[in-house]
């Protein structure tokens, strides 16, 4: 939908509303035929600490069914993960 710029001053109350009851709803707002704005819901991300928290899940959940594969911890093995198997990257 695309309004003027005095329009949504007139309107923007009924125009917030709308896009509150239908999220996918977006009002273009143009001043001299050009679309200069846009007003549309927000799309909430995730929480903090979320994805951290996912993947300590899944993890816990991998290791309980024994899918850990040998080796796989790099704590054990930072100097080769970080310099390559002969001590320097190549």
């Amino acid at each position: 939908m695309k309004i003027t710029i005095s329009e949504a001053r007139r309107r923007l109350p009924a125009l917030v509303k709308t896009v509150q009851k239908d999220p996918r709803v977006t009002i273009q707002i143009t001043v001299r035929d050009e679309v200069a704005a846009e007003l549309r819901a927000i799309h909430p991300g995730p929480k903090p600490g979320e994805a951290a928290q996912k993947l300590l899940e899944l993890r816990k959940k991998l290791a309980r069914r024994g899918l850990k594969a040998p080796g796989s911890e790099v704590s054990t093995q930072v100097k080769e993960h970080l310099y390559g198997p002969k001590g320097i990257l190549r």
